[in-house]
């Protein structure tokens, strides 16, 4: 057995599940087991990509505050008094310990363990009985800062400070969702990330693939969206994020027991609109489930190969949740939106459990799966991309040894 399977031979491999989808296979299923490839997958992706934290209506007033990890990473996301948008390390400067868990509102970030107090921006303000230490400068230290992005009301996050700018290389899918105005939709803050033992690929493939959803979802709470109803826009090159449109048999169509909007639909959708749900993803943290009168949207938290947690949050029209008996309503749709993601939940499991297995193949795609084909675009260019980095100064070196 090789000792790794990051081999020039298997990132070739790759170039498979990038052909037209009618001919493409699926990754090989290492790329969902192997913490190895996990590893790398960390450097290739969540180092360099736009990572979604949650909304920034989470945080509205100064000293709002709510945390979030990504691969490992705990992160504060913050108001400063002056209104700025921060996104810090949680991480205390002295013993790292943590200075802030869940969310609320404060003046400032205690450390717990010795009270070292940092400013909402990070600085360091108090540093208590470090006056006899040498060559200590509190000017000189501070929370470690994160790039950030606000789209569509969403807060990125990016651990690369030269990351080109996520907005511009997503104006498809921002044009896709310019009626439903997500940067004014209202939502709840969402309860604490739900963890789930498979890869996070297998959730984020799962989200956008209409295949299975007249079968596995089969009767009166999906059957008003059938699958062959699907359309799959080209994406411009370079882009961040890709869609699935997908018909239903009625205007105005939702994931509830009477399949039809029950609370009110977002007031500048076209009758196209009206016709079709829409599933947006930008990979590799959010997937958005988009119907007339609700988003639901998930953020993934890949933690290993085979674990991630998911936050599951939703928005609906201004003033949405104000009409009488919104709660109720919500509540209907969101007791079938959970009935299929049980489903869906159950069937994750057993795919992880299946690509460990030594029968695990790299299996085709049906055309109803194009969107499982633009996400290994997305990913694969990314694998290689930094594979060719990695093998640049080994080059170099043989070079050198000629």
């Amino acid at each position: 057995m090789p000792s790794t399977i990051l081999t020039p031979e298997f990132f070739d491999g790759l170039q498979s599940s990038v052909i037209g989808v009618s001919k493409a296979e699926t990754l090989p299923p290492a790329c969902y087991t192997s913490e190895e490839f996990f590893e790398f997958e960390k450097e290739a992706l969540f180092n360099r990509e736009w990572l979604c934290t949650g909304r920034a209506d989470w945080v509205k007033s100064p000293g709002d505050f709510f945390t979030v990890t990504h691969i490992g990473e705990p992160l504060i996301i913050t108001r400063t008094r002056a209104g700025e948008l921060k996104a810090l390390s949680a991480v205390c400067q002295h013993r790292a310990m943590l200075v802030a868990e869940g969310r609320g509102n404060t003046k400032a970030f205690v450390c717990p363990y010795h009270h070292w107090t940092y400013a909402l921006d990070g600085r360091l303000m108090a540093a208590p009985a470090m006056s006899e230490t040498c060559d200590f400068s509190r000017d000189e230290i501070r929370l470690p800062e994160i790039k950030t992005e606000v789209w569509q009301g969403f807060v990125f996050v990016n651990f690369d400070a030269e990351a080109a700018p996520l907005a511009p290389r997503l104006t498809t899918v921002s044009e896709a969702l310019a009626n439903y105005d997500l940067m004014s939709a209202e939502g709840a803050v969402p309860d604490a990330p739900m963890s789930f033992p498979w890869n996070w690929k297998v959730m984020m493939e799962n989200n956008n693939d209409g295949y299975h959803a007249n079968k596995l979802h089969k009767g009166p709470l999906h059957d008003f969206i059938p699958s062959e109803l699907a359309t799959f826009p080209e994406m411009p090159e370079g882009s961040a994020g890709y869609l699935r449109f997908n018909g239903t048999l009625h205007k105005d169509a939702a994931f509830n027991i009477l399949q039809k909007a029950i609370l009110p639909v977002f007031p500048k959708l076209t009758d196209e609109e009206r016709h079709r749900a829409l599933f947006a993803n930008i990979p590799p943290t959010l997937s958005l489930v988009v119907t007339a009168d609700m988003v639901i949207y998930l953020i993934l938290h890949a933690e290993s190969a085979n674990t991630h947690s998911m936050t599951i949050g939703w928005l609906v029209a201004p003033s949405a949740m104000s009409e009488p008996l919104f709660q109720e309503r919500l509540d209907m749709n969101m007791q079938s939106a959970m009935e299929i993601t049980k489903q869906d939940l159950h069937v994750d499991k057993l795919v992880q459990i299946g690509l460990k297995s030594r029968f695990a193949v790299r299996g085709r795609y049906s055309w109803q799966e194009r969107a499982q084909s633009d996400l290994n675009q997305w990913l694969v260019s990314r694998y290689r991309a930094c594979w060719d980095e990695m093998q640049e100064p080994q080059s170099r070196l043989k070079v050198h040894a000629e």
